[in-house]
């Protein structure tokens, strides 16, 4: 039996292998009872996003403002020195309007993060898709379409590169073994870098709520 917290900490997952009995999984939750305390105790507090707020776009604080206009293109940009995310539209579609602006700057940033890492690789990709999931930062089919969650234009720069460079090296190597992590750290030698600070800030990305 395995038991683990979703990223973000909105969800217990438990694996329970076939034939197994009740009374043996209420010893096994009694067991980890302390275990898991301790590890929701740790867990970010989820972040919700609203006028005001700040939310991370590569890593740099921006403080969220309304423009007042029920239409118009979301931007980010500096006003007297403090990087703003100005959002359009009614109150009430603030959450929706940052999800758009974010996802359309993930697709942007992935795709020519995966342009380059497919020319040095000499391979090519099928399809570049963004999502919001929760179970994996990105993905790799075996047809070469490519998925990655779009709450990474929120890390830096070297961390969302890093994730475009680990699924175009599954383009090549489709398992965890030393020759793709080999080619992976040639793609984007901040591989192990990267890899600690989506270890230690990634639940805070997917714990923060765009629709409170």
């Amino acid at each position: 039996m395995t038991l683990r917290i979703e990223p973000g900490g909105k969800a217990l997952k438990m694996s329970v292998p076939t034939g197994v009995s009740d009374p043996e999984i209420d010893r096994f939750l009694h067991r980890h009872h302390g275990w898991l305390t301790t590890k929701l105790k740790g867990l970010p507090k989820p972040a919700s996003v609203k006028e005001g707020g700040s939310i991370p776009i590569r890593d740099v604080l921006h403080r969220i403002e309304r423009t007042g206009r029920v239409r118009g293109v979301s931007e980010a940009k500096m006003i007297d020195g403090e990087p703003v995310l100005l959002i359009g539209g009614a109150p009430e579609h603030l959450g929706r309007r940052v999800v758009d602006f974010l996802k359309k700057q993930a697709k942007s940033d992935l795709e020519r993060a995966v342009a380059r890492h497919t020319a040095e690789l000499g391979r090519q990709a099928a399809s570049i898709q963004v999502k919001d999931t929760k179970s994996r930062w990105g993905s790799c089919s075996s047809g070469g379409r490519l998925s990655f969650s779009w709450r990474i234009v929120m890390a830096p720069d070297h961390v969302l590169d890093y994730l475009a460079a680990h699924e175009v090296a599954h383009l090549k190597e489709m398992n965890h073994g030393p020759r793709f992590w080999t080619l992976c750290r040639q793609l984007c030698p901040r591989t192990d870098e990267a890899k600690s600070w989506l270890k230690r800030n990634g639940s805070a990305l997917h714990a923060m709520d765009f629709y409170p």
